[in-house]
Protein backbone atom coordinates (compact mmCIF):
# COMPACT_ATOMS: atom_id res chain seq x y z
CA UNK A 1 0.00 0.00 0.00
CA UNK A 2 2.75 2.26 0.91
CA UNK A 3 4.11 1.72 -2.40
CA UNK A 4 1.35 2.71 -4.05
CA UNK A 5 0.78 5.57 -2.50
CA UNK A 6 4.38 6.46 -3.26
CA UNK A 7 4.02 6.08 -7.20
CA UNK A 8 0.44 7.93 -7.33
CA UNK A 9 2.48 10.65 -4.98
CA UNK A 10 5.39 10.67 -7.48
CA UNK A 11 3.34 10.84 -10.76
CA UNK A 12 1.29 13.55 -9.23
CA UNK A 13 4.26 15.67 -8.35
CA UNK A 14 5.28 15.41 -12.00
CA UNK A 15 2.62 16.25 -13.33
CA UNK A 16 2.20 19.42 -11.35
CA UNK A 17 5.73 20.05 -11.87
CA UNK A 18 4.44 20.00 -15.73
CA UNK A 19 1.36 21.75 -15.36
CA UNK A 20 3.71 24.78 -13.56
CA UNK A 21 5.67 24.58 -16.93
CA UNK A 22 3.04 24.91 -19.16
CA UNK A 23 1.36 28.12 -17.56
CA UNK A 24 4.52 29.77 -16.86
CA UNK A 25 4.91 29.15 -20.74
CA UNK A 26 1.74 30.88 -21.73
CA UNK A 27 2.58 33.90 -19.65
CA UNK A 28 5.73 34.09 -20.97
CA UNK A 29 4.40 34.32 -24.54
CA UNK A 30 1.67 36.83 -23.32
CA UNK A 31 4.13 39.45 -20.89
CA UNK A 32 7.26 38.44 -23.36
CA UNK A 33 6.27 37.98 -27.00
CA UNK A 34 2.87 39.45 -27.63
CA UNK A 35 3.33 42.86 -25.26
CA UNK A 36 6.40 43.51 -27.23
CA UNK A 37 5.60 43.11 -30.58
CA UNK A 38 5.88 39.91 -31.50
CA UNK A 39 2.45 38.97 -34.13
CA UNK A 40 3.48 35.95 -35.78
CA UNK A 41 0.61 33.35 -35.15
CA UNK A 42 2.86 30.41 -36.27
CA UNK A 43 5.60 31.87 -34.01
CA UNK A 44 3.42 32.41 -31.31
CA UNK A 45 2.17 28.72 -31.42
CA UNK A 46 6.01 26.96 -31.61
CA UNK A 47 6.73 28.89 -28.27
CA UNK A 48 3.42 28.08 -26.58
CA UNK A 49 3.90 24.76 -27.53
CA UNK A 50 7.88 23.75 -27.23
CA UNK A 51 8.93 22.80 -23.58
CA UNK A 52 12.20 25.05 -23.36
CA UNK A 53 12.78 23.75 -19.93
CA UNK A 54 13.94 20.35 -21.91
CA UNK A 55 16.21 22.78 -23.63
CA UNK A 56 18.29 23.82 -20.92
CA UNK A 57 20.31 22.29 -18.08
CA UNK A 58 18.59 20.69 -14.50
CA UNK A 59 20.15 23.53 -12.57
CA UNK A 60 18.43 26.42 -14.44
CA UNK A 61 15.10 24.49 -15.55
CA UNK A 62 13.33 26.20 -13.08
CA UNK A 63 14.71 29.83 -14.81
CA UNK A 64 13.59 28.07 -18.16
CA UNK A 65 10.92 30.89 -19.17
CA UNK A 66 12.18 34.13 -17.35
CA UNK A 67 12.65 37.27 -19.86
CA UNK A 68 16.95 36.59 -20.30
CA UNK A 69 19.35 33.88 -21.99
CA UNK A 70 20.48 30.85 -19.74
CA UNK A 71 23.92 29.42 -19.56
CA UNK A 72 23.91 25.46 -20.98
CA UNK A 73 27.57 24.86 -20.78
CA UNK A 74 30.91 25.31 -22.96
CA UNK A 75 30.38 29.17 -22.97
CA UNK A 76 27.36 28.88 -24.66
CA UNK A 77 24.06 30.27 -23.36
CA UNK A 78 20.12 29.65 -24.88
CA UNK A 79 18.91 33.08 -26.11
CA UNK A 80 16.02 34.91 -24.03
CA UNK A 81 12.69 34.14 -25.71
CA UNK A 82 12.03 37.10 -27.06
CA UNK A 83 15.30 37.56 -29.35
CA UNK A 84 14.39 33.75 -30.90
CA UNK A 85 10.73 35.19 -31.44
CA UNK A 86 12.14 38.09 -33.18
CA UNK A 87 14.33 36.28 -34.89
CA UNK A 88 11.92 33.96 -35.99
CA UNK A 89 9.47 36.13 -36.80
CA UNK A 90 11.87 38.21 -38.97
CA UNK A 91 12.43 35.82 -41.37
CA UNK A 92 9.13 35.63 -42.66
CA UNK A 93 9.09 31.94 -42.54
CA UNK A 94 7.13 29.69 -45.21
CA UNK A 95 5.79 26.39 -44.28
CA UNK A 96 7.57 24.39 -47.27
CA UNK A 97 10.78 26.80 -46.25
CA UNK A 98 14.50 24.76 -46.28
CA UNK A 99 16.32 27.02 -43.27
CA UNK A 100 19.80 26.48 -42.09
CA UNK A 101 20.97 27.47 -38.78
CA UNK A 102 24.35 27.95 -37.33
CA UNK A 103 24.75 27.41 -33.84
CA UNK A 104 21.99 25.01 -32.94
CA UNK A 105 23.13 25.09 -28.88
CA UNK A 106 20.50 23.24 -26.71
CA UNK A 107 18.50 22.77 -29.97
CA UNK A 108 15.46 25.21 -28.55
CA UNK A 109 15.48 27.56 -31.89
CA UNK A 110 15.59 24.44 -33.91
CA UNK A 111 12.62 23.22 -32.62
CA UNK A 112 10.98 26.87 -32.94
CA UNK A 113 12.35 26.31 -36.56
CA UNK A 114 10.62 22.97 -36.69
CA UNK A 115 7.25 23.80 -35.95
CA UNK A 116 7.17 26.37 -38.61
CA UNK A 117 9.31 25.08 -41.62
CA UNK A 118 9.32 21.78 -43.90
CA UNK A 119 12.82 20.64 -43.19
CA UNK A 120 16.14 22.43 -40.96
CA UNK A 121 19.52 21.50 -41.06
CA UNK A 122 21.82 22.82 -38.27
CA UNK A 123 25.29 23.18 -37.43
CA UNK A 124 26.99 23.44 -34.12
CA UNK A 125 30.50 23.45 -33.11
CA UNK A 126 30.74 22.11 -29.81
CA UNK A 127 30.27 18.51 -30.38
CA UNK A 128 28.87 17.87 -26.75
CA UNK A 129 26.18 20.71 -27.41
CA UNK A 130 25.48 18.95 -30.30
CA UNK A 131 24.89 15.65 -29.49
CA UNK A 132 22.98 17.06 -26.38
CA UNK A 133 21.01 18.96 -28.92
CA UNK A 134 20.32 16.25 -31.33
CA UNK A 135 19.17 13.59 -28.38
CA UNK A 136 16.48 16.12 -27.28
CA UNK A 137 15.25 17.08 -30.67
CA UNK A 138 14.76 13.37 -31.61
CA UNK A 139 12.89 12.35 -28.14
CA UNK A 140 10.65 15.58 -28.70
CA UNK A 141 9.83 13.75 -31.95
CA UNK A 142 11.71 16.25 -34.66
CA UNK A 143 12.54 14.38 -37.17
CA UNK A 144 12.54 17.43 -39.45
CA UNK A 145 15.83 18.48 -38.21
CA UNK A 146 19.36 17.30 -39.14
CA UNK A 147 21.97 18.12 -36.77
CA UNK A 148 25.66 18.71 -37.91
CA UNK A 149 28.97 18.99 -35.57
CA UNK A 150 31.50 21.16 -37.30
CA UNK A 151 32.28 25.00 -38.59
CA UNK A 152 29.25 26.39 -39.33
CA UNK A 153 31.53 29.53 -41.49
CA UNK A 154 30.76 27.89 -45.02
CA UNK A 155 27.41 26.64 -44.41
CA UNK A 156 26.25 23.31 -45.17
CA UNK A 157 26.63 23.35 -49.33
CA UNK A 158 25.31 19.75 -49.95
CA UNK A 159 21.54 21.06 -49.03
CA UNK A 160 22.12 24.85 -50.85
CA UNK A 161 20.17 26.70 -51.42
CA UNK A 162 17.84 27.54 -48.09
CA UNK A 163 14.78 30.03 -48.22
CA UNK A 164 16.24 31.43 -44.74
CA UNK A 165 19.49 31.79 -43.04
CA UNK A 166 19.78 32.21 -38.60
CA UNK A 167 22.91 32.53 -37.29
CA UNK A 168 22.78 32.72 -33.23
CA UNK A 169 26.44 33.46 -32.52
CA UNK A 170 27.88 37.08 -32.83
CA UNK A 171 30.56 37.73 -36.15
CA UNK A 172 32.14 41.08 -37.76
CA UNK A 173 31.63 40.45 -40.63
CA UNK A 174 28.57 37.85 -42.55
CA UNK A 175 30.30 35.14 -43.74
CA UNK A 176 30.62 34.87 -47.47
CA UNK A 177 28.98 30.89 -48.52
CA UNK A 178 25.96 31.82 -46.12
CA UNK A 179 25.53 34.85 -48.28
CA UNK A 180 25.98 32.50 -51.68
CA UNK A 181 24.30 29.23 -50.06
CA UNK A 182 20.85 31.73 -49.17
CA UNK A 183 18.46 30.89 -52.66
CA UNK A 184 17.23 34.05 -53.85
CA UNK A 185 14.33 35.68 -52.51
CA UNK A 186 15.47 34.24 -49.35
CA UNK A 187 16.04 35.51 -46.02
CA UNK A 188 19.25 35.77 -43.17
CA UNK A 189 18.86 37.33 -39.66
CA UNK A 190 22.71 36.95 -38.22
CA UNK A 191 24.20 39.39 -35.04
CA UNK A 192 27.06 41.72 -36.79
CA UNK A 193 29.66 43.94 -35.72
CA UNK A 194 32.17 44.23 -32.98
CA UNK A 195 31.58 42.69 -29.86
CA UNK A 196 30.24 46.06 -27.97
CA UNK A 197 27.84 46.93 -30.53
CA UNK A 198 26.56 44.10 -32.56
CA UNK A 199 23.27 44.51 -34.52
CA UNK A 200 20.55 41.92 -35.71
CA UNK A 201 20.92 42.05 -39.72
CA UNK A 202 18.15 40.98 -41.98
CA UNK A 203 20.22 40.60 -45.34
CA UNK A 204 17.54 39.75 -48.30
CA UNK A 205 18.42 38.77 -51.62
CA UNK A 206 16.63 39.26 -54.65
CA UNK A 207 17.64 38.90 -58.14
CA UNK A 208 21.42 38.11 -56.94
CA UNK A 209 21.46 41.75 -55.37
CA UNK A 210 21.78 41.81 -51.94
CA UNK A 211 20.20 44.12 -49.44
CA UNK A 212 20.96 44.34 -45.31
CA UNK A 213 18.91 46.59 -42.88
CA UNK A 214 19.80 46.48 -39.31
CA UNK A 215 16.78 45.54 -36.94
CA UNK A 216 17.62 45.41 -33.59
CA UNK A 217 21.05 45.99 -31.11
CA UNK A 218 21.89 42.87 -29.58
CA UNK A 219 24.63 41.14 -27.49
CA UNK A 220 25.29 38.08 -28.48
CA UNK A 221 28.31 34.70 -27.74
CA UNK A 222 30.37 35.03 -30.23
CA UNK A 223 30.88 32.99 -33.17
CA UNK A 224 33.42 29.86 -32.64
CA UNK A 225 35.38 28.89 -35.79
CA UNK A 226 37.11 25.40 -36.02
CA UNK A 227 40.05 25.57 -38.52
CA UNK A 228 40.22 21.98 -38.53
CA UNK A 229 37.44 21.99 -40.68
CA UNK A 230 34.18 19.93 -39.82
CA UNK A 231 34.50 17.03 -37.57
CA UNK A 232 31.61 14.75 -38.50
Amino acid sequence: MLRILFLIGFVFNIGCAQSDYDKKRGVMVTNQLITRGITDPATLDAMRKIPRERFVPENVKQYAYQDNPLPIGHGQTISQPYIVAFMTQELKLNPNDKVLEIGTGSGYQAAVLAEIVKTVYTIEIVKELGISAKKTLKELGYDNVTVRIGDGYHGWKEHEPFDAIIVTAGIENIPQPLLDQLADGGRMIIPVGPSNRRNLVLVTKKNGKIKMKKVLPVRFVPFVRDKKGDQE
